[in-house]
């Protein structure tokens, strides 16, 4: 466990990583767990995910359940923080697919040698679904807070989880980060903005959930999230509007198959149908960005395409991205929690 971590965030951010029991990346940590199809028959699919996606499998598990492939496959699913979810699996928790928030929670796996290094081997780079960092305010905008720039103003309150659990909290970090370093070029612009954003961020809930939970009980102003997790939040009624702001980054959710699963077949079925024409518009219902293009035209007025939009690979891609700002004793993010909290 590293050193510095003692200085980030809430204490049961620091509770849950300790219980992991390794230092490192990203969203709940209570896990949330449900099955589908419990008297099914046939083979029983176990699905370990990040919190978000949970709507979206509740959508299109039954779907799949329709398909021959799927008419005698049951699920038992678990729900947490991205990062707390991939330390479980690496230590022990038997699963046969997973699906986290980030890649590097999947390269966990893949060094503890339960993932195969080929995962993201395909035309989609592993990622079953995808989303941007946007704005969530209250209801009517009294604030009027619809660009970077004003979440600096003078009283405002931001809310989002904290980085050293939550994958949810990485993007909402980096969507920033991208625009005032214009995609990297100007690293410290986009260090210099985060020291300023950081000072307003007041509560550091583990997980996109917890963060949209707090947000819609009253806490804060404004919440950075998923623009999934903010239109569920509109569905179920909540006093809550988003907008995605003209400069965002796009949000790309990773899935892969354990290379040790008995149900290797079934996995890769459910996966292959999660790609499909039907599995993608399910996501689309679901509130997720399909990766098929040509579903996610489908889906044009509903997710409408930012002005500017940045993607993980214009930073230099997750391996160098997570060293050089989340790593928690060297990151240049982490020194500047450490230097918040102090």
């Amino acid at each position: 466990m590293h050193a510095r971590t003692r200085g980030f965030g809430l204490l049961l951010a620091l509770v849950a990583l300790v219980v992991a029991g390794c230092g490192g990346s990203s969203d709940t940590t209570g896990s949330d767990s449900a099955s589908s199809n419990p008297d099914g028959g046939g083979v029983r699919l176990s699905l370990v995910a990040f919190s978000a996606p949970k709507v979206g499998f509740d959508k299109v598990i039954p779907m799949f359940q329709q398909t021959p492939a799927g008419k005698n496959v049951s699920f038992s699913q678990s729900y947490g923080a991205s990062g707390d979810q991939s330390r479980k699996v690496e230590s022990g928790l038997k699963t046969d697919v997973v699906e986290f928030s980030l890649e590097p929670d999947v390269t966990r796996l893949v060094d503890a040698g339960l993932v195969d290094s080929s995962w993201k081997d395909d035309q989609n780079k592993g990622i079953v679904a995808s989303s941007v960092v946007t704005f969530v305010v209250r209801k009517g905008n009294p604030k009027h807070i619809t660009t970077w720039d004003d979440l600096l103003k003078p009283g405002v309150e931001v809310v989002t989880p904290n980085p050293f659990s939550s994958g949810s909290a990485k993007w909402n970090l980096l969507a920033p980060y991208a625009y005032k370093s214009d995609a990297g070029k100007n690293p410290q612009a986009g260090l210099d903005y985060l020291k300023q954003l950081i000072t307003h961020v007041k509560t550091q809930p583990k997980s996109a959930r917890e963060a949209t939970e707090l947000f819609t009980q009253g806490t804060g102003d404004v919440l950075l999230s998923y623009e999934n997790e903010a239109l569920l939040a509109e569905k179920n009624g909540e006093a809550v509007e988003h907008h995605n702001p003209a400069q965002t980054i796009l949000i790309q959710n990773p899935i892969a198959i354990l290379k040790d699963s008995p149900h290797q077949k079934q996995a890769e079925a459910f996966k292959d149908f999660l790609y499909s024409a039907e599995g993608q518009r399910g996501w689309g219902e679901a509130g997720f960005r399909p990766v098929d293009q040509s579903v996610a035209k489908q889906f044009a007025d509903k997710f409408p395409a930012p002005k500017t939009l940045y993607t993980i690979d214009q930073l230099g891609g997750w391996d160098k991205v997570n060293t050089a700002l989340f790593d928690p004793d060297k990151g240049s993010v982490a020194k500047l929690y450490e230097t918040a909290t102090n």
